[in-house]
């Protein structure tokens, strides 16, 4: 690689000496380099697993160590001598501390194995993975062979009614509702040959559509009993550690979404590598809790109405579900796969992304961008990729430039890998693209569920609009839909097309924890750089509907009674009243678009409009709707809005426990109301005196 070791420690502030065979040959030197205490970082990923090994062996070992791949990302380029800049960018990035560490989830798993599908698979696969998994078997028939005569493995028949769970926690429900016992069967093969209709298969279960009743089999299973056609159905249910099914392709998997729980198999009885994974999973398995959760910002429901359920809708995982009576949403840790898709949709921050945080991620950004820059670099283009199908495109795009094959990863495209594509969204990219990223592009390989895709869209349509209606010309944000290198190759190559532009001055701000904090800092930096002068600024900016945290609220005021039930139904203080008058007044600001407010209003008097205000009223408080109040008759007070009662009195006009003085009550405030009643009663009780 064309490495320039003097620029590049010029950049970074240290003396640096290049290695140019990083591999073996050098070994020595990394054992010096690591004794020194001095942080060390290796830039190259190929022997990864030898240096770690390397610096546990090597005596006096104090320097922490830390991997950066800049080969295949930019050395091995078309454009690799002009590089540097971005190498400088993902050396300082890789310096950066590690995230923080967050709770665990535990998975404990004794090995204890359930295989489904047809008998003769079920066997040759539990054959494979006996050795060090406890198996047993649900038939769903015979299969081509059918079973072999020696049984090895406890086999489980009748109609799977429910299978749920996950690694270490499967649980199987079902019932066994076929005249063969398989517990008592010791397949001798006589009912398979004494049956007249051919209705029994090697799996030694009778084809009840099939069967003739001439009840043969129960004649010659006498003295084994395990046929009997008078046996009642029996619910059965089991717990199971694995799964492994064998019916993709033959009949519907039992888990149908898109993230599969950890610990359940499908095969195609040719993946040997998800046969070893299954060997492996015995013991005990720590992963991170991926997510924080604040209910008191969640836009789900209030009052049993339902508002926001963007997190329950993404979820490929089926990971949260709604529990209404609590007023939130419920995440299974053991299901959650850490896509982050949750917290990328949340319009309130209420679902926040833990491992890495958003505000570790942000620093990467910034320090990606920010040496960048320094280092001469111009119109950065960032990368975001998944850390396994992505980092491996982007790996093999390297080695493909390398071979002359393609052109590879361009000098300006930094790559940043992810846990998941989803995990991040319209915050981190506006405020990426205020850090000065000219572009901001997401790599999709397909691994990606397609609410995922139909999400990242919605958010970066949404992102877009703000850009362009603030005057910024081009387009920041693309998703890249790439399956192969070259797919990738020829992706990146067209980004060089277009020349979006970016605010004169790269904002400073860190990215908060807080989503909102984050969102409003990079909107105010975008505002303040806008190249649209103030005065050719629209009032404010229409955005889609889909996807929209941005917007404001219309009131039909000829519906609205001001009861106010929308300010309670108000998860965000956007919707407020005024103690001192009848009033609904909105701070725009704090609305995120979940429309519980909508959704709580008896008159259905409220609608939704997205867009992004632009002028200083954005955060203050401005009166939607306002009415004369209505005083009580016996004292004068006011205590509701002349609307609300006249519509009150109307309704109850006609009703007959609200006649004559009861009807006159309710013109009264409730001080008044009781000691009107209370002066009626003594009144009735002195005249029967």
């Amino acid at each position: 690689m064309p490495l320039q070791p003097q620029a590049l420690g010029a950049l970074l502030h240290e003396n640096l000496t290049l290695h140019s065979a990083l591999c073996r040959r050098e070994a020595g030197a990394f054992q010096q380099a690591i004794q020194s205490g001095d942080e060390v970082v290796v830039a190259c990923t190929q022997e990864r697993r030898l240096f770690a090994e390397l610096g546990q062996q090597t005596e006096g070992a104090v320097s922490p160590i830390r991997f950066v791949n800049i080969r295949e990302t930019g050395g091995w380029s078309r454009d690799a001598r002009q590089a540097t800049p971005k190498i400088a960018a993902l050396l300082a990035a890789a310096r950066l501390p590690e995230p923080d560490p967050v709770s665990t989830v535990t998975f404990k798993s004794a090995g204890r194995v359930l295989i489904i599908g047809a008998l003769d698979a079920a066997e040759r696969a539990a054959a494979l993975v006996a050795d060090v998994l406890d198996v047993t078997i649900f038939t769903t028939g015979p299969g081509n062979a059918g079973g072999a005569q020696e049984r090895r493995y406890p086999v489980l028949g009748g109609t799977l009614t429910s299978l749920t769970g996950w690694l270490g926690a499967f649980e199987l429900a079902w019932q066994a509702d076929n005249p063969i016992d398989l517990d008592l069967c010791t397949r001798c093969n006589a009912c398979v040959q004494a049956c007249p209709d051919n209705a029994i298969g090697l799996d030694y279960q009778v084809d009840m559509a099939a069967c003739g009743a001439h009840r043969s089999c129960v004649k010659v299973c006498q003295i084994a009993g395990a046929i009997d056609f008078q046996r009642l159905p029996a619910r059965h249910a089991d717990r199971f550690d694995l799964v492994l099914d064998l019916r993709a392709g033959t009949a519907t998997p039992t888990f149908m979404q898109h993230a599969l729980p950890q610990g359940y198999f499908r095969w195609d009885g040719q993946d040997m590598a998800a046969l070893l994974r299954l060997r492996e999973l015995v013991g005990e398995f720590d992963k991170p809790k991926f997510f924080a959760y604040q209910q008191k910002l969640c836009a789900h429901s209030r009052n049993t109405a339902l508002g926001c359920n963007a997190c329950v809708d993404i979820c490929s995982a089926e990971a949260i579900r709604s529990d209404k009576g609590r007023q939130r949403v419920v995440v299974n840790p053991h299901l959650c796969v850490g896509c982050g898709a949750c917290t990328t949709v949340c319009p309130t921050g209420a679902m926040t992304y833990a491992y890495p945080r958003a505000s570790d991620q942000g620093l990467k950004i910034r320090t990606l961008l920010s040496t960048y820059a320094t280092a001469g670099g111009k119109e950065a283009v960032l990368l975001l990729h998944s850390q396994e199908h992505g980092e491996a495109l982007v790996q093999e795009l390297g080695r493909a430039a390398r071979l002359g094959l393609a052109q590879g990863v361009p000098a300006r495209v930094l790559p940043m890998a992810l846990w998941h594509t989803a995990s991040t969204g319209l915050e981190l990219w506006l405020a990426s693209v205020a850090y000065g990223a000219h572009q901001v592009v997401v790599l999709v390989t397909g691994e990606e569920a397609p609410q995922y895709l139909d999400g990242l869209q919605a958010q970066m349509e949404t992102a877009q609009a703000i850009l362009h209606g603030l005057g910024y010309t081009g387009t920041h944000l693309q998703l890249l839909r790439a399956r192969t290198a070259m797919d990738l190759d020829a992706l990146l190559q067209g980004l060089g097309q277009t020349r979006p532009s970016v605010p004169a001055v790269p904002a400073r701000f860190a990215v908060s924890p807080e989503k909102r904090s984050t969102l409003e800092m990079a909107l105010s930096h975008l505002l303040e750089q806008a190249p649209l002068p103030v005065a050719a600024r629209p009032e404010a900016i229409a955005l889609p509907a889909s996807g929209a945290l941005l917007g404001s609220v219309t009131v039909d005021k000829d519906r609205c009674t001001l009861c106010l039930s929308c300010v309670g139904a108000c998860p965000s203080s956007a919707l407020q009243d005024n103690p001192q008058a009848p009033q609904l007044r909105f701070i725009e600001q704090n609305c995120v678009q979940c429309g519980l407010c909508a959704t709580t209003c008896p008159e259905d008097a409220l609608a939704l409009v997205p867009r992004l205000l632009l002028t200083p009223q954005r955060g203050q408080a401005r009166v939607l709707h306002d009415m004369q109040p209505y005083a009580c008759i016996r004292c004068s007070k006011p205590f509701g809005t002349l609307k609300a009662i006249e519509a009150m009195l109307g309704k109850l006009a006609g009703h007959a426990m609200f006649q004559g003085e009861a009807l006159e009550r309710l013109k009264m405030c409730s001080d008044c109301r009781v000691i009107d009643l209370y002066s009626s009663q003594n009144e009735q009780k002195v005249t029967r005196l």
